[in-house]
């Protein structure tokens, strides 16, 4: 039980091209809010999500980057001591798609197997304009060693278990890293304790609309 009262504080970070919905994603996640115009991201916002993991404690500070191709040299910034990545397309946009295929390479490159990654293919609500197929993107997924989901910011569909299971997954990967830092093999710790950064890291950028 001496689990149990522990905190975990994870960075998350978002990335793939404009208008694949992003921010919709988080809204709907951290304040269950959905807007069908779309809010162009200017450079990077961050939200806060705090949850309940099996009986621990978990705060999420997410990080919703912009798309747009000018932003991608920002990158490195937002992601760099992510725990988690969420890359996202559009399934009407096999574009899109292909984008996610580079932050990939580049999240691997730079974080190596730390990170947790996880592709999403959002707004299933225009099923009926798919141009990604799913064994494609699953199998992609696979390759890579991410897992994959499906969602729609519109419908409020598959976003919880997203974040659940990148959660938990965060989790057992804190821990084994944990386990490394005991047996004094070193290596970066997953468990970063950041409440007091946190509060002063107010939003860089914003929305704009």
């Amino acid at each position: 039980m001496a689990e149990a009262g522990r905190k975990y504080n994870f960075k998350i970070v978002l990335l793939g091209e404009g208008c694949v919905g992003k921010t919709s994603l988080v809204l709907r996640y951290v304040e269950n809010k959905f807007n069908d115009k779309h809010v162009t991201t200017l450079q990077a916002s961050f939200l806060n999500k705090k949850l309940n993991v099996g009986g621990k404690r978990v705060n999420l500070a997410i990080w919703d980057t912009a798309g747009q191709e000018r932003f991608h040299a920002l990158g490195p910034i937002y992601y760099r001591d992510s725990n988690g990545a969420i890359l996202v397309y559009d399934i009407t946009d096999e574009d899109s798609f292909q984008k996610v295929k580079n932050w990939v390479r580049e999240l691997r490159r730079m974080l190596g197997q730390d990170v947790c990654l996880c592709i999403v293919g959002n707004k299933t609500d225009l099923e009926k304009d798919r141009h990604v197929p799913v064994d494609e993107a699953e199998a992609y997924a696979g390759s890579v060693n991410a897992k994959h989901y499906h969602t729609s910011a519109k419908l409020n569909r598959g976003i919880e278990e997203l974040f659940l299971d990148l959660s938990k997954g965060m989790m057992e990967k804190s821990e084994s890293t944990l386990g490394r830092h005991h047996s004094g093999t070193g290596g970066r710790s997953g468990v970063v304790v950041v409440d007091d950064e946190q509060q002063s890291a107010r939003k860089s950028g914003g929305c704009c609309g």
